[in-house]
């Protein structure tokens, strides 16, 4: 194991002895974009490592307005009435200008954000491939190195993080408005195949409305292939304003959990997320290093203006790059 100083090994000591402080310190480091900070953080991860895993690791995501903030935080609070600790990790839109993001998520659960068993950390997507956070995965293991038992990760919406999120959580859930069985030709077919778990949120607002969403989900969902063999999809009707539903919820995570662990699924998502994991944080790597390549950069801004021109093919273009990469 690598050797850690008094400064980081008073990090992760302060972690696993379950402290806020040393938790909020620790994924600042993991943030951070400076090299000595991105080294140290490494040193930090491997530390905790060994106490890992023990989380579940619950993906949630709907489009803006169904009620995402309102259902976790009555979630993590059910949660933490059955004695559990909660984690969220609620990945806030950045501006493509400015980079900058609202990270309003701790005042959207005010009630939560107050309760000493749980944490909400709010990160800015930094506008990330996907819609979360770069760093959101080393985030979920420090906080299982923390203790808690429930990790849950809101993503910025509806698009390429239901991909992400569900690449780095056990379960992903997708919430819909009551009216969204009204026309399927809006339920996107790659996003209800991701889905672990689909819930028709504020249903107390139009019962009947809800139930036509869930029946016509559910024919759907018997025309795509399921995601897994031991699991079929259910689709639940719920209010998290007035917290009916939690509860059913809940079991219906406690299921799917123990029929994929009985069938060996569970295990298997989780390592091959890790190599998957691995890949991507490969494929940033080269691009970085592509992107600071003296040549490269020398080359770049000459052949991207033949290439908008007309003067060359993209094919070209790329070929040369790739030969300066390489020399």
């Amino acid at each position: 194991m690598t050797m850690l100083d008094a400064n980081d090994r008073a990090l992760v000591d302060g972690v696993l002895a379950r402290q806020l402080r040393p938790l909020a310190k620790a994924i600042t480091l993991i943030e951070s974009q400076r090299e000595d900070h991105k080294l140290r953080a490494q040193r930090v991860l491997e530390a905790l490592l060994p106490h890992t895993g023990g989380a579940m690791r619950v993906g949630i995501s709907g489009v803006p307005g169904v009620g995402k903030s309102t259902f976790i935080e009555a979630l993590g609070l059910y949660l933490i009435e059955q004695g559990l600790r909660v984690a969220v990790l609620a990945v806030d839109p950045s501006s493509s200008l400015t980079g900058g993001s609202i990270l309003g998520d701790k005042t959207r659960m005010e009630g939560l954000s107050q309760n000493p068993a749980a944490f909400i950390r709010p990160s800015p997507s930094a506008c990330s491939l996907g819609g979360v956070a770069e760093k959101t995965r080393e985030t979920m293991l420090v906080c299982e190195a923390a203790g808690f038992d429930v990790l849950i990760v809101e993503t910025v919406g509806v698009g390429q993080s239901e991909t992400a999120v569900a690449g780095m959580t056990d379960l992903f859930c997708l919430l819909q408005l009551p009216n969204a069985g009204d026309d399927l030709q809006a339920i996107k077919k790659g996003i209800m195949e991701m889905a672990d778990l689909i819930v028709i949120n504020k249903a107390d607002l139009d019962p009947a409305a809800a139930m036509r969403a869930k029946a016509q989900i559910r024919t759907a969902l018997h025309m795509l292939r399921p995601a897994s063999p031991n699991w079929t999809v259910p689709v639940l009707t719920l209010s998290a304003l007035k917290k009916d539903g939690i509860a059913e919820f809940w079991q219906a995570v406690s299921d799917y959990r123990r029929a994929l662990t009985a069938s060996g699924e569970f295990a298997a998502r989780r390592r091959h997320q890790a190599l998957a994991w691995m890949w991507e944080l490969i494929d940033a790597g080269l691009r970085s290093r592509f992107r600071n390549h003296p040549q490269v950069k020398h080359d770049l801004p000459g052949l991207a203006r033949a290439v908008e021109e007309g003067a060359t093919t993209p094919t070209l273009a790329a070929l040369r790059l790739l030969g300066d990469f390489q020399a």
